[in-house]
């Protein structure tokens, strides 16, 4: 082997060693989710888990949008709303629908968006059939990448619409279809953060319902802790 050859070898080598030695590349994964039984009414809503390619804090959070309380007045127009942080319960009892890795360009869309629909930095506007949670959690799909999301039928109706919405990316997504509990189950602890922060709650609760009792006293927001195929109008 010559000593040009030989140079060039350790080189290569050198560098394989330093490259093994970075950190593995990172990205913040957003999962879709519905919950369509029980004490609640039906909600769609999304997590955010990972660390942005750029670097930064770990995220841990879940994010949906409802009304502010279940009346009668949701039927008869706009309502106050806010973003809200489903408790870690919620979610065990929730339906994990896909995944998808998201850019930093695209997680700072979503962050965007959490932000433009909460109630103390911009338009919480609630309204059944205009902007409930579907709707937010379409433009957190658009967010995303994703595409084939006008569904206007099914606007009010978490679990067909997503259905749709992962019929309409076949191999852009990537399937979970598990209950939440044995979803989360599968994923390594983390030390997360919620991005942005919104109240804690289990959405939907149904007037004069407790929330279920196997949900009782999970105040925890994160999913490191951590169906029903009816449709009724969304919360």
């Amino acid at each position: 082997m010559t000593t040009v050859l030989r140079r060039l070898v350790g080189a290569v080598a050198a560098t394989l060693l330093l490259m093994g030695a970075l950190p593995a590349q990172a990205a913040v994964t957003i999962t879709f989710w519905n919950r369509d039984f029980g004490n609640y009414f039906p909600h769609a809503f999304f997590t955010l888990r990972g660390t942005p390619d750029r670097g930064g804090a770990t995220v841990d959070a879940s994010y949906g949008f409802t009304a502010q309380s279940v009346s009668p007045a949701l039927l008869f127009g706009n309502v106050k709303g806010r973003v809200e942080t489903p408790k870690r319960n919620y979610i065990d009892g929730s339906h994990a629908r896909f995944s998808v890795k998201l850019t930093d360009t695209q997680y700072d869309a979503v962050l965007r968006l959490i932000a433009g629909w909460s109630e103390k930095t911009g338009d919480s506007t609630y309204n059944l059939g205009k902007r409930n949670c579907v709707h937010f959690v379409r433009e957190a799909l658009r967010a995303s990448g994703l595409q084939a999301l006008d569904h206007p039928k099914l606007m009010k109706k978490p679990t067909s619409f997503l259905s749709a919405v992962e019929s309409g990316n076949v191999g852009h997504v990537t399937l979970v279809e598990k209950l939440g509990k044995d979803y989360l189950a599968t994923l390594p602890p983390i030390n997360g953060v919620r991005p942005i922060d919104a109240p804690v709650s289990d959405p939907g609760t149904i007037k004069g319902k407790k929330p279920d009792a196997a949900m009782s006293g999970g105040d925890q927001a994160g999913t490191s802790s951590s169906t029903s195929s009816v449709d009724s109008n969304a919360g």
